[in-house]
This record gives C-alpha cells, sequence and structure tokens, in this order.
C-alpha cells in the first residue's frame, strides 16, 4: 500500500513540475515580449498611440457605407476591364470612377439630412 501511494505521489510531483515548467516558459515569452514592447514604445516619439478603432453605431454606419462604395467602385472597373480592350478607355473609366465616388458618397450618404 504504501508502495503504491509513494508511487502515485511521484507521479503526481512529476506533472506538477511538468506544469510548472510550462508555466514559466509561458511566463518567461510574456516578459520578453512586454520587454520588447517597452523598447519599442521606447523609441516611439510622443504619447502611445491608439490601437483599437472607433466603435460604436455611426463608426459602424460609415464602414460599412465606406465598404459599399469601395465594393461598387471595384464592380464599375472590372466591368470596364471585361467590356473594353482600350487601355485608354479603361483608364477613362479609371479616371471618371476616381472623380465620381465623392459625388456618389455625398449624393447617397448626406449626413445632414
Amino acid at each position: 500500500m504504501s508502495k503504491e501511494r509513494a508511487r502515485r505521489r511521484a507521479e503526481r510531483e512529476a506533472e506538477q513540475a511538468r506544469q510548472a515548467a510550462v508555466r514559466a516558459g509561458r511566463e518567461a515569452r510574456r516578459a520578453r515580449r512586454r520587454e520588447r514592447a517597452g523598447r519599442l514604445a521606447a523609441l516611439l516619439p510622443g504619447r502611445p498611440v491608439r490601437i483599437a478603432g472607433q466603435r460604436g453605431i455611426m463608426a459602424r454606419r460609415r464602414r460599412t457605407q465606406n465598404g459599399v462604395v469601395a465594393v461598387l467602385f471595384l464592380i464599375v472597373q472590372v466591368i470596364a476591364w471585361l467590356l473594353w480592350s482600350s487601355w485608354s478607355a479603361r483608364l477613362g473609366v479609371l479616371i471618371l470612377s476616381l472623380l465620381l465616388v465623392p459625388v456618389l458618397v455625398t449624393v447617397a450618404f448626406d449626413r445632414r439630412s
């Protein structure tokens, strides 16, 4: 009986030692990462830069609208590439699209009303 208990205790202690080694390795990686981030932050001028983007209903709506405009722009460009083989026509559609995107945004997504 005592031999069995000693064997189980040895197994438990070996498992705890293995888990402690895993935790120590994880903590060492975290410390190295924090130290690297601190060195990088020390090199950057001014206050820390905010990483997270804007949140909220208005920001989500603006992102959706910008995505719709970008997809429409790409669709127009793909259609132009498929319809015309002339580089001048493709370039003309690109320039016209670039000029009309702000107009489309103003007309379609006017936020004043």
